[in-house]
């Protein structure tokens, strides 16, 4: 097993289809295909379901990816021993969503903490409207947020991955055996309705574009409810990859299933203020997400 293999791996699950990890890594589809074979014949298992809308993560798929972000990170960690060194001190702020801080934040902040802790950033927990505002004027100087639904046209963003959205069902669903499901079927389920970081606008959005339309049976802000609510058959809701747990906090097991027609990703990325000079604090910790997620070292 290689570290390269590992990598496209990595960016192959993230993205979805084979072609966007070859561009994104600035490599050719054949060898991102041809390192996922190698990785399936050493470990001997299935990684990914292959269909003509993309690369699906299996089951074991899923269990390598977490395994194969601590294996990166470690590497990463200990290529980047000499910023430990280089004395970077200071202060900046940051803000950043509910969604973010809850599943993808932690994990960097840790890192960050590692490599430079002479390094103080000041986190704030705000809605998207909140944080436009903030940098706009000033009070953050950078953010952390669901790109895809920035609405200001004064903002410059980059985007640092996109979450793949699929349909969630209880263990022994109807649907649970199947590879895809129609749009038409789900909406004749009960619907799990997410509101919070304008969740339920985004999920609005796409379902414009059918005639059918979600039954919903309930709308709320706790992911962990949806959880529960659909381990336990109650309805079935359409989320992201990002916030996906195959458990609910009962021990009920959700099983992920796709859908017939597109949904559109989440987005995750950096916000700031356009044409805003980077604070030599501000720069490492923009270096830092695009060394970890745009430019990764192959």
């Amino acid at each position: 097993m290689h570290i390269r293999q590992l990598k496209y791996f990595v960016a192959t699950a993230e993205s979805g289809q084979v072609s966007r990890a070859a561009v994104s890594l600035s490599v050719s589809q054949s060898s991102i295909t041809t390192a996922i074979r190698e990785l399936e014949a050493d470990i001997g298992l299935r990684l990914f379901e292959r269909s003509s809308q993309g690369m699906e993560l299996t089951q074991a798929g899923r269990e390598l990816l977490a395994v194969a972000y601590e294996v990166l990170a470690k590497i990463e960690e200990a290529r980047n021993l000499r910023y430990r060194a280089s004395g970077m001190s200071g202060k900046l702020t940051v803000a950043a969503t509910y969604t973010v801080i809850g599943y993808f934040l932690p994990y960097h902040l840790g890192r960050l903490r590692r490599l430079h802790p002479e390094l103080t950033i000041n986190l704030h927990e705000l809605n998207r409207e909140a944080i436009e505002e903030g940098l706009m004027s000033n009070r953050f100087d950078l953010a952390v947020l669901l790109t895809s639904n920035i609405t200001t046209p004064e903002l410059d963003t980059e985007t640092l991955f996109r979450s793949p959205r699929r349909l969630w069902v209880g263990n022994s669903h109807r649907f649970a055996s199947r590879r895809k499901v129609t749009m038409d079927e789900i909406a004749e389920e009960d619907y799990i309705m997410l509101t919070v970081d304008e969740a339920a606008h985004s999920t609005m959005k796409y379902w414009a574009l059918h005639k059918s339309q979600p039954r919903i049976k309930l709308r709320t802000s706790s992911i962990e409810a949806v959880r529960s609510m659909v381990a336990d058959h109650q309805g079935v809701t359409i989320l992201s990859d990002m916030v996906y747990r195959p458990w609910s906090l009962e021990g009920k097991r959700i099983q992920l299933v796709q859908t017939d027609s597109p949904v559109p990703s989440m987005d995750v990325g950096l916000a700031w203020q356009r044409n805003s000079e980077f604070s030599p604090e501000v720069q490492l910790v923009y270096d830092y997400f695009r060394r970890s997620f745009i430019a990764p070292q192959l």
